[in-house]
């Protein structure tokens, strides 16, 4: 079973049914913190499956609202400390003073992660977007990264939004603030997840279009709970093709697995005909899907 192309932009369907791997093509992927013993052994087993077949980078988010931050932090110096790939740890600067900020970044430097992602976070409750001007606190994504790239030579990731950010009054307005970023020490931004290639080569080329240089690696999120993830986009007002929700919902639980290793597969074969060098996997730490399309698409170079 196939998803018809469903996923690629008409002049990729054929390239990515017979492309081989590009030799430099890479790939890195994104975890969350583990919220019990059990969750945590299945971590473990998960990163070091993934980690073996040579990812660029791993990163650590923050739960919602930054509330595992210690633990995020703890987490991306032991997942470096344990596979020797570079780690990343996620730091959000909604709601938190600027001062406290400097000192978590010291304290990642000084454990020998170089790696950011500077991310806005979610807004809390008593907060609304856009902030207010505060000299204690940061009000833009891009003041934070200039700030981290002041303070130590770090590798730092930035979002960007293929289909808009929720709290963006325009795309083009959305793309001003990328650029903002990028021009502020922004080493590379990461995408949100899409399900419709065509979304990011657009985004790319506008962003192109406005001076943007910077690298803007493709975010996937592989699929496992359809409704679940389906959902989740609707939230992050990703789009979900009606062909994407009609092939899942003909199927039958066991059918599901294969069908979405095939959707996967067919997504990031899609990005490297087009000349994307390098994807960044959303892993909702779960290897198995991922694993598959991995060693299917990239010229994997496991790690002893």
């Amino acid at each position: 079973m196939t998803p018809d192309g469903y996923c690629l932009p008409p002049r990729l369907q054929i390239e990515a049914r017979v492309a081989s791997p590009p030799e430099k093509a890479s790939f890195s992927c994104e975890f969350f913190p583990p919220k019990s013993d059990d969750a945590r052994d299945r971590f473990w087993e998960t990163l070091d499956t993934l980690a073996a077949l040579g990812p660029s980078f791993v990163t650590m988010t923050y739960g919602a609202g930054g509330s595992t931050r210690d633990w995020t932090l703890e987490m991306a110096i032991a997942m470096q400390e344990r596979t020797g790939v570079p780690a990343a740890a996620h730091l959000t600067f909604v709601g938190t003073p600027r001062d406290e900020l400097m000192t978590l970044a010291d304290m990642l430097w000084g454990n020998g992660i170089r790696h950011v992602v500077a991310l806005r976070g979610d807004m809390p409750p008593d907060l609304s977007w856009p902030l207010a001007p505060d000299p204690d606190y940061f009000q833009y994504t891009s003041d934070f990264v200039m700030a981290l790239k002041e303070r130590h030579d770090f590798d730092i990731s930035v979002g960007a939004y293929p289909e808009k950010h929720p709290d963006a009054p325009s795309l083009s307005a959305d793309i001003a603030a990328l650029k903002l970023k990028c021009d502020s020490g922004a080493t590379r931004a990461i995408t949100q997840f899409f399900f419709e290639n065509d979304a990011y080569f657009r985004f790319l080329e506008l962003a192109r279009a406005q001076g943007i240089q910077t690298p803007i690696v493709p975010g996937l999120l592989p699929i496992g709970d359809f409704s679940k993830i389906a959902a989740f986009a609707a939230r992050c007002e990703t789009h979900v093709p009606d062909a994407l929700s009609a092939g899942f919902e003909r199927l039958s639980p066991e059918e599901t697995g294969p069908y979405a290793t095939e959707i996967l597969n067919c997504q990031v074969r899609g990005l490297l005909s087009g000349g994307v060098d390098h994807v960044h996997f959303y892993t909702l730490n779960k290897a198995d899907t991922l694993a598959d399309t991995i060693k299917a698409c990239f010229p994997v170079k496991e790690r002893l």
